[in-house]
């Protein structure tokens, strides 16, 4: 039985699994930059396809990178929490 594509993502587990990649990727950006705020914020300030505009605030701020950290820790916990599998329905 084919499925109808209008209701692809309807009952889908696809938008929780990218919602929990999105988590584990916050999570991980923000782990490596509260343990090496300077090196991380390094690898991205030139060069960098358009990042370098979202780290300058934390060029020369390692403080500020370990705060912004622990937010995107938490946020990526709080996403990650929220996500619930789905029954696949055809």
């Amino acid at each position: 039985m084919a499925t109808d594509p209008r209701r692809a993502l309807t009952g889908s587990p696809w938008p929780a699994r990218s919602a929990e990649m999105a988590a584990i990727f916050m999570v991980g950006d923000g782990l490596i930059g509260l343990a090496q705020p300077d090196r991380h914020v390094d690898l991205w300030k030139d060069a960098a396809l358009g990042a370098e505009r979202a780290v300058r605030p934390f060029v020369g701020h390692p403080a500020r990178r370990r705060v912004y950290a622990l937010a995107q820790i938490a946020a990526g916990l709080w996403l990650a929490s929220h996500q619930r599998p789905k029954p696949i329905r055809d």
